[in-house]
C-alpha cells in the first residue's frame, strides 16, 4: 500500500468541476485533478429514480490530506450530499507517486 489516495466525486456542471480542481491544486489539497465529462448517474434519491448527467473528478492526494481535503470539498461542492470516495492505491509508477507527494506538501 502506498501513501497516495484517489478520491472520487461527481459534479453537475463541467466549470464547477473546474473551479474545484483549481482550489483543491493551488490550495497543496491535490496534487493533480482529472475531470472526466458527460457520464450519466442512475440513482434514487428521496424515493424517485433519478438520472443525471455528470462530470467525475479523480482526486489525487496523499493520505494526510483526505481529512483536510474531505472537508474542503464539502464545503466547496454545490450538492446536499456529494459524492466523496476515498480509494486506496495500491501500487502505482513510484516518479509519479512522488510527484503527487511533492504537489500536496507545503
Amino acid at each position: 500500500m502506498t501513501d497516495v489516495r484517489v478520491i472520487l466525486s461527481t459534479i453537475d456542471q463541467p466549470a464547477r468541476a473546474e473551479e474545484i480542481a483549481s482550489t483543491l491544486v493551488r490550495e497543496r489539497l491535490a496534487g493533480c485533478v482529472n475531470i472526466l465529462p458527460n457520464l450519466t448517474s442512475i440513482y434514487r434519491w428521496d424515493s424517485r429514480i433519478e438520472r443525471a448527467s455528470e462530470h467525475l473528478m479523480i482526486i489525487k492526494t496523499e493520505t494526510d490530506k483526505v481529512a483536510e481535503l474531505i472537508e474542503r470539498l464539502k464545503t466547496l461542492h454545490p450538492y446536499d450530499v456529494p459524492e466523496i470516495i476515498s480509494l486506496e492505491v495500491e501500487n502505482g509508477f513510484e516518479p509519479y507517486l512522488n510527484w503527487i507527494r511533492s504537489e500536496t506538501r507545503s
